[in-house]
């Protein structure tokens, strides 16, 4: 499953360079990747049961948490830091459902072209991780369905956070 998400993290980075919403090196964040352990947990009973019918959405809106996480991290962390269930605390604003909508309306302030281009771009991505994982030919209901599953999920969390980092003028260059 490493090698699986090494792909997933070399296709979307890639991806995501050409489109010029990331670095060259890849962002770390260890305030924001440590909340991904919790959000996880807490994201998968509702990213399991919404993945049959609505795939994209449910990879997608994983991408969409990404990028808020990394906002609060550079708005208020002190506050957001320390809310314990940070998934429940954005998916209760509107529902899971809408919880795309209230990410870019109130988290990351969008309208218009760039709300909807953010919209298209998350769609993409979630499009190409979902169609990877298609082709890695698990058996549904399996540990190792699960596993990528879980894999696509981080991939797409941290890629969401990178694209933020990016948008607020975090640029990743080599130290010398």
């Amino acid at each position: 499953m490493e090698q699986f998400e090494q792909q997933l993290n070399n296709d979307l980075h890639q991806y995501l360079l050409s489109l010029d919403e990331v670095d060259d090196r890849q962002p770390g964040c260890p305030d924001v990747e440590e909340k991904w352990e919790t959000i996880a947990k807490a994201y998968l009973p509702d990213g399991i049961r919404e993945f049959q019918d609505f795939p994209s959405a449910s990879l997608g809106w994983m991408m969409y948490i990404g990028m808020a996480v990394a906002k609060m991290w550079d708005t208020e962390w002190e506050i957001y830091g320390n809310i314990e269930d940070l998934y429940a605390y954005m998916r209760d604003k509107r529902g899971y459902d809408a919880m795309d909508e209230y990410i870019r309306e109130e988290i990351l302030l969008l309208k218009g072209d760039d709300y909807k281009q953010l919209e298209n771009l998350v769609g993409e991505c979630a499009s190409r991780v979902h169609n990877a994982l298609v082709h890695q030919h698990l058996e549904p209901g399996t540990k190792a369905a699960f596993n990528g599953f879980v894999s696509c999920l981080h991939q797409l969390y941290l890629m969401g956070a990178a694209i933020q980092l990016k948008r607020m003028g975090y640029h990743m260059t080599k130290m010398n």
